[in-house]
């Protein structure tokens, strides 16, 4: 783990990396607020790409609670059974698709409490929905997140609450709206596990990690 960055040197990482990418988005595919909600449910241990082959025409004909609840569990299924746990995560959409019609009119929650009292949502899944449909700064640690705050010191933590503790603490305001988005992508693409591409890494210099030679 290194050690959490100072304020300039994770001011200068976030300038660089909103000059590249002004305006990052998420990679799932939805059409409202409930289609975000599922499509972030479907991905965990799964891809984006392989939920957004899912999805892609399960949100043509459920797209809202009530269409989710008419097509049943058995028709869902049908339509995610690519991806990973897809009966376990199946009937947690069945299930927050009633309580979503039953209990708040057909809506998604906005508040944090609310999605995560939700069946199969936790944080994270929380998060992504309340930073990509209502712009809240909320960030959603995932693998890529942790590693990369832990291996840079741009947000260091030994579980996934002290990262996003440590994203809110010391990433200046003005990119905390897009923190999260910044950081998977250059986890994804740049800062991966086994073969970091720090020679294409657009904050190496800013870095403390050591394998500069990939």
């Amino acid at each position: 783990m290194a050690r959490q960055l100072g304020y300039h040197t994770i001011h200068a990482i976030f300038t660089r990396f909103a000059e590249a990418e002004p305006e990052p988005r998420g990679e799932l595919h939805h059409v409202n607020a409930f289609t975000l909600l599922v499509a972030v449910a479907l991905s965990a241990q799964a891809t984006d790409v392989g939920v957004n082959k899912a999805t892609r025409e399960l949100f043509n004909v459920a797209d809202t609670p009530g269409k989710m609840l008419a097509l049943g569990e058995e028709g869902l299924i049908a339509h995610i059974r690519t991806i990973g746990l897809f009966r376990n995560k199946a009937k947690n959409v069945m299930k927050l698709s009633r309580i979503l019609a039953e209990q708040y009119d057909g809506a998604v929650p906005s508040s944090r409490a609310a999605l995560e009292s939700l069946p199969g949502v936790g944080r994270k899944t929380a998060n992504v929905v309340l930073n990509m449909w209502w712009g809240m700064p909320a960030q959603a640690v995932d693998t890529h997140i942790f590693r990369l705050g832990n291996r840079t010191g741009i947000c260091p933590g030994k579980d996934t609450l002290a990262v996003e503790r440590a994203i809110e603490d010391n990433i200046p305001a003005e990119f905390q709206r897009h923190a999260h988005h910044w950081m998977i992508l250059h986890g994804r693409y740049v800062c991966k596990a086994r073969k970091p591409a720090c020679g294409a890494c657009l904050i190496r210099d800013l870095c403390p990690y050591e394998d500069k030679t990939v």
